[in-house]
């Protein structure tokens, strides 16, 4: 009989359902040893593209009441530098899943294929980010551009495609649905909603990119109201992002249709222990309930 906090997402193996999200750490694999050892089950990378990138200039973070707006700018040393350190990261013993973001359906594949060749376990799609012009959100808020970029990738990788998905957008399920037909193995919802602080004092826009993305606790009712719809109209597995700081916020997704979680801005909230915090209050909450596996309620909020 499995562990009850085992999990697997379209192959991938999780000793529990908690995962490193994207944009907090990833880019070298020391950091990420210590979030391995404080219980992440995978962890995934920084979104990497095709070109180093230098990213916006400071201020590019601003806290909120309820989280954090940040507009990095996406930087990264670009692939051809970060295959090395994707084989580095394999040691670590948790599937390595390398974000990757290009400006066009060819250099989302040309990318992807260049993670997998270094041994990446899987790729997730940047297909969100609020605050860089003509790549993420500017693609993914499209259906069309969503299943065009999602079938380029998967005629040059044989590892499982997670597409994530924006909140920014009028309906976020019909990017699901499309992500589903074009053969992506599973949705990560939600990536940051476009956000921005002005100081009162200056009259002038804080971050120097002006947008941003706010992550944190302030986005996670809209995230757990995405991953629900998201439930209703596909099959693939869904992985849940968006304000998660404990177990009760997992257990939350896990109940409106998330097989997994991705935990960001808690690991600068609170600690690296989040991760074994949140898996040993899951697995908890299922002994005093009675379910045998995350599996089991996975989704049943739909059935109340």
């Amino acid at each position: 009989m499995s562990e009850p906090l085992t999990v697997e997402i379209a192959g991938l193996k999780l000793s529990n359902p908690t995962m490193l999200a994207s944009g907090i750490l990833g880019l070298s694999a020391a950091p990420l040893e210590r979030i391995v050892e404080s219980g992440a089950a995978a962890i995934v990378t920084k979104s990497i593209g095709l070109k180093p990138r230098m990213g916006y200039a400071n201020p590019t973070v601003v806290q909120a009441e309820c989280g954090l707006i940040n507009a990095m700018g996406l930087p990264n040393p670009g692939i051809e530098m970060f295959t090395e350190e994707i084989r580095e990261m394999k040691h670590l013993g948790v599937p390595i899943i390398v974000s990757v973001y290009g400006y066009s359906p060819t250099e989302f594949a040309q990318v992807a294929s260049e993670a997998v060749k270094a041994g990446a376990d899987a790729v997730e799609l940047n297909l969100s980010c609020p605050h860089v012009e003509k790549t993420g959100a500017e693609i993914g808020q499209n259906p069309e551009n969503v299943a065009d970029t999602i079938r380029k990738v998967k005629t040059v990788v044989d590892k499982p495609v997670f597409a994530k998905l924006t909140p920014n957008t009028t309906d976020i399920t019909e990017l699901a649905v499309a992500a589903e037909e074009a053969g992506a193995d599973a949705v990560t919802a939600i990536n940051t909603v476009r956000a921005m602080a002005i100081d009162v004092e200056t009259a002038r826009p804080i971050l120097a990119n002006k947008f941003g993305g706010l992550s944190g606790p302030a986005i996670k009712p809209v995230a757990v109201r995405c991953v629900y719809e998201i439930y209703e109209k596909v099959k693939i597995p869904i992985i849940g992002c968006g304000g998660i700081t404990g177990w009760r916020d997992a257990v939350e997704f896990m109940l409106a249709g998330a097989a997994a979680v991705q935990v960001g801005t808690a690991v600068a909230f609170k600690d690296f222990q989040v991760f074994s915090e949140i898996a040993k209050g899951v697995k908890s909450y299922l002994e005093r309930k009675g379910f045998r596996s995350v599996r089991e309620i996975v989704g049943i909020a739909h059935r109340s």
